[in-house]
């Protein structure tokens, strides 16, 4: 069926062409628009009378005009003509392939109009809205002479004695680096968990109580830290260690609670049973 609303029925148009019938007196596109709102019957109009109105039109226009409105006029009377013939059509229901096929072929003709006004009407926007700014200039890039004084000289701080320095420094550093692959960076640092909780262990046994960055202040990688904080869990989990946190996100503090002998033994075996026991990465 076709697309109902589409088409504006108001007497805003896109052409000046003016269809005179005995049932309609007023611009081409507003009969289309009745037309596809069932406001007026396509089978009363006279589609040749249309076209020779139209020709008689087109013949008054410049040329660049003319092909513009003999385009529109072409879909629209396509259209109009496929609308024509499917009601003219025996029965009102469609019975086979060949009726489905101009239904079809009509809704096509009509999606291709509404294309067409669409960008003929963009492309109206387009032009008035450069018309609007046709006296306008941007700015060109570039310092206007009159400020051009006003920026600050270029000073060079840097003297010859000071470039030789980074010279010197460059070329030394080409010469350190070893003309053979490093392959360590390929390889995971192992981190030994139940060294890391013994070690933290004496530490807080020593002090009573360490915050957590005091107990990471010497760790040479992250790694080590993860595997330290992984450490404490393991303690607090044994009851040797207690956590204080005064607020959200705030500084961890690590209090010893496990008295003076090795109470640690039992969470550092298990520990290391639990995490492989030689290293962690």
């Amino acid at each position: 069926m076709l697309p109902v609303g589409m088409l504006s029925a108001e007497a805003e148009t896109t052409s000046g062409f003016q269809v005179r019938l005995d049932g309609f007196d007023g611009p081409f596109d507003l009969l289309l628009g009745l037309i596809a709102q069932r406001r007026m019957d396509i089978t009363a109009v006279a589609l040749a009378e249309v076209t020779d109105e139209f020709l008689t039109y087109v013949r008054t226009l410049e040329p660049e005009k003319a092909l513009d409105e003999s385009s529109n006029f072409v879909f629209v009377a396509a259209t109009l003509l496929d609308m024509k013939l499917v009601q003219l059509l025996p029965g009102s229901e469609v019975e086979s392939d060949e009726d489905i096929a101009v239904l079809e072929a009509r809704d096509l003709l009509f999606a291709r109009l509404l294309q067409y006004k669409a960008f003929k009407q963009i492309a109206e926007q387009m032009a008035a809205a450069a018309a609007e700014n046709a006296g306008r200039f941007p700015r060109r890039p570039g310092t206007h002479p009159e400020m051009a004084h006003l920026l600050p000289e270029l000073q060079w701080r840097t003297t010859a004695e000071q470039l030789k320095e980074l010279a010197e420094r460059a070329l030394l550093r080409q010469q350190l680096e070893p003309d053979h692959v490093v392959m360590e960076h390929l390889h995971t640092q192992q981190v030994n968990i139940q060294e890391e909780m013994a070690s933290m262990a004496e530490q807080l046994r020593s002090a009573g109580a360490c915050t957590f960055g005091e107990l990471v202040t010497a760790a040479p990688s992250r790694l080590v830290v993860v595997v330290r904080f992984l450490g404490l869990l393991e303690l607090f989990r044994d009851r040797t260690v207690e956590f204080d946190q005064q607020a959200p996100l705030g500084e961890l503090t690590v209090t010893w609670s496990g008295g003076a002998h090795d109470d640690a033994a039992h969470a550092i075996a298990r520990a290391g049973a639990e995490w492989g026991g030689s290293g962690h990465d």
